[in-house]
């Protein structure tokens, strides 16, 4: 694992997985990393990482949307959404920002999530966009005019800091992710930058991510304000 200086010290620090992580470590990580920034002993946190191929199931994910025939590990999150696949080829981004110092705005954190991937896949040269009642972004097929998914977002707050992120697929086996109904949506499928005519390499999708992180949340929030409206990525932790 490697750790990145490209964000000044004012920023989170950035790691970067040198190999395929197993979920669990990479959970019980975060929990460890979450529960030191509460206790104001760590430093706001990005991660990027890969998995080896597994599904995970948010806290909306329901049993008939999982099929798997190829038998993979599946995992129960605590992330926000539904199911979802991890596996090579493809991105995980874990960001553990914390809220008491961006406006502890749950909504506003997912909005900004959306902002920065779009500006970094922007920067690759897709498209992707927000679509109303749908969680992630999405591609359109101009040829069937299909809307496939091409990054998932589902995150999990505890004491107002976030973990959990983002998955941007790159180029991962596309045809693992027909052993569940993505996000439970049945009338949808899903993309890869590969597929997409974009062959970038990992480290470039990583310079892209850098690059854009400031466009979405280079600043600290003015501060608590009202109660935050909840989102379908989001899972937020009963305070105590």
């Amino acid at each position: 694992m490697t750790r990145d200086p490209a964000i000044g010290e004012g920023g989170p620090e950035w790691l970067i997985s040198d190999a395929l992580v197993p979920y669990p470590e990479a959970v019980a990580a975060m929990e460890a990393h979450v529960a030191a920034m509460a206790r104001g002993q760590a430093r706001e946190r990005i991660w990027l990482t890969e998995h080896p191929p597994l599904y995970t199931a948010g806290t909306s994910a329901r049993a008939e949307d999982l099929f798997n025939p190829l038998g993979l590990p599946t995992f129960r999150s605590g992330r926000g959404g539904q199911w979802t696949y991890h596996g090579p080829g493809q991105r995980v981004g874990y960001v553990m920002l914390d809220l008491r110092q961006r406006g502890q705005d749950i909504r506003g954190f997912v909005h900004g999530l959306e902002a920065w991937l779009i500006a970094a896949l922007a920067r690759l040269g897709i498209g992707a966009e927000r679509r109303p009642g749908r969680v992630g972004l999405w591609v359109l097929d101009r040829r069937t005019g299909v809307e496939n998914k091409i990054a998932a977002i589902g995150v999990r707050v505890t004491r107002w800091i976030t973990w959990h992120g983002f998955a941007i697929n790159i180029d991962p086996e596309l045809g693992h992710f027909e052993g569940i109904v993505p996000c439970g949506l049945r009338e949808h499928g899903v993309t890869s930058l590969r597929r997409e005519g974009v062959a970038a390499t990992m480290a470039e999708v990583d310079a892209a991510l850098m690059a854009t992180f400031a466009e979405a949340f280079g600043g600290a929030g003015a501060g608590p304000g009202d109660e935050p409206t909840p989102h379908a990525a989001a899972v937020r932790d009963p305070v105590g």
